[in-house]
């Protein structure tokens, strides 16, 4: 008598749960991959949305497409709220708030992680970061408005205010979208102005290390700080952000000085953490958390105690691994294998085991830096790597073709053809085309 096929509960569609899903495709079990959201994304091209480069299209894909060869899993969109381990099930709650459960024999954890304020949530509305399709579309909005409403302003510190970019922090999202900006002013729109002069758009990049890139080493950062200089970006390492408003920002330097900028823009690329479910999953099992909230696992991904849960991706914390797109991939297809092996009666006792391909960061046009088996270099080889590695990366064979087109027209005629967006969705205070409040008035709107 055949029994029946286990069930595999895969939460999150990025990388880790779709390779997952995939490695999945041809073993007796039964899968049910849930996401808040119906597309796989590819984050570290977000900044590329962000400023027309590409559409979202471009760097997104329907998981229902994805998964659609894949006969044995199923795709729901709902958002993970918690687990009963004992019973094993997955609580969820579905897209208009009704709660849904799911039976398990075998849970994979593939959520990611979100942004971090630092405790300082109320930043948030002020200060977008750039985690989902929805942060690039509020960013492509401040970027574009912004050279708008300096255009329309007749007061000269409100023109210099809306051409001013603050960006928090200095790791790969940071240094790509500060580079992506000043090319955006000085290359872009340089010519389509009457009143300004998009080119004097300032970028301010502020960290709390010593250099931007700091993880790539100290010859590739070092590159890095040449190459954002010679772009026009203005480097403030050593500065801790102490508070945010819709007028700017304050910094601590390294002497304790609190300096004030004014700025119509703050956006927010410093820190990750876990989302709540890692809490839910940590009270429910008894497992351990790190400083950013992801889980701590075994060699094996499995939680202490509980073989049946294997954390992957971006939530997990084992040996230090970096938040990058290829552990994720690597994790998912290793949790893949050991259920395929497992639900087939045989053992698999292989440790996960990470191989390192390398990082990369793009600077601006025909500039990047790479890091990968034990070569450091950027400049214009550097750039075709980056090229190569980015379009490995991307799902989909359209998606490629798309991303290929968008590149060329915006490295060699410098068009930047998805940079569509709507005033009226602008977050101001009294709206596009309303009477202004006194606050308005004073700079104190949410650009």
């Amino acid at each position: 008598m055949n029994q029946p096929a286990r069930r595999v509960v895969i939460v999150g569609g990025g990388f880790a749960g779709l390779f997952a899903a995939r490695t999945l495709s041809s073993a007796p079990v039964r899968v049910t991959l849930l996401d808040r959201a119906e597309h796989h994304l590819f984050q570290p091209m977000l900044y590329q949305c962000a400023t027309g480069i590409l559409s979202e299209g471009k760097i997104a894909a329907p998981l229902r497409d994805l998964l659609r060869k894949h006969r044995n899993v199923e795709f729901v969109i709902a958002e993970a709220t918690g687990i009963d381990a004992a019973g094993r099930r997955v609580l969820a709650r579905r897209p208009l708030g009704g709660q849904i459960e799911f039976g398990y024999d075998y849970l994979i954890l593939a959520a990611g992680v979100r942004q971090s304020y630092f405790g300082h949530d109320e930043y948030a509305p002020i200060a977008p970061g750039m985690k989902t399709i929805e942060d690039a579309m509020k960013i492509r909005r401040r970027i574009f408005g912004a050279f708008e409403l300096a255009e329309s302003a007749e007061d000269p510190a409100e023109r210099t205010r809306w051409l001013t970019f603050a960006l928090v922090g200095a790791g790969p999202t940071g240094v790509e979208l500060a580079g992506q900006i000043r090319e955006v002013a000085t290359k872009t729109l340089r010519r389509e102005y009457r009143r300004i002069r998009p080119e004097d758009a300032r970028v301010l990049l502020f960290d709390g290390g010593d250099a931007p890139l700091a993880m790539f080493g100290p010859k590739l950062s070092a590159l890095a700080a040449r190459d954002l200089g010679k772009l026009g970006v203005e480097l403030h390492m050593g500065s801790i952000v102490t508070h945010v408003d819709a007028g700017g920002l304050e910094v601590k330097d390294r002497d304790g000085q609190l300096t004030r900028y004014e700025a119509g823009n703050v956006l927010w690329t410093a820190g990750v953490e876990a989302p709540p479910l890692a809490a839910a999953v940590a009270k429910a099992t008894g497992a351990q958390q790190d400083r950013a909230g992801r889980l701590l696992c075994g060699k094996d991904l499995s939680l202490p105690g509980h073989p049946d849960i294997l954390v992957t991706g971006d939530m997990m914390s084992l040996d230090k691994l970096p938040g990058v797109a290829e552990v994720a991939m690597q994790s998912g297809l290793y949790a893949g294998r050991k259920i395929s092996h497992e639900a087939q009666g045989q053992t698999y006792d292989k440790p996960f085991r990470y191989h390192d391909l390398g990082s990369a960061a793009y600077i601006s046009r025909g500039k990047a830096v790479v890091s990968a088996f034990k070569m450091h270099f950027g400049g214009f080889v550097g750039w075709w790597v980056w090229l190569f590695i980015h379009i490995g990366f991307l799902t989909g064979y359209r998606n490629r073709v798309g991303a290929i087109l968008g590149w060329w027209f915006a490295f060699t005629r410098d068009l930047r053809r998805e940079r569509t967006f709507t005033l009226d969705d602008m977050p101001l205070e009294a709206g596009a085309y309303e009477e202004p409040t006194t606050s308005t008035i004073s700079g104190n709107s949410v650009p």
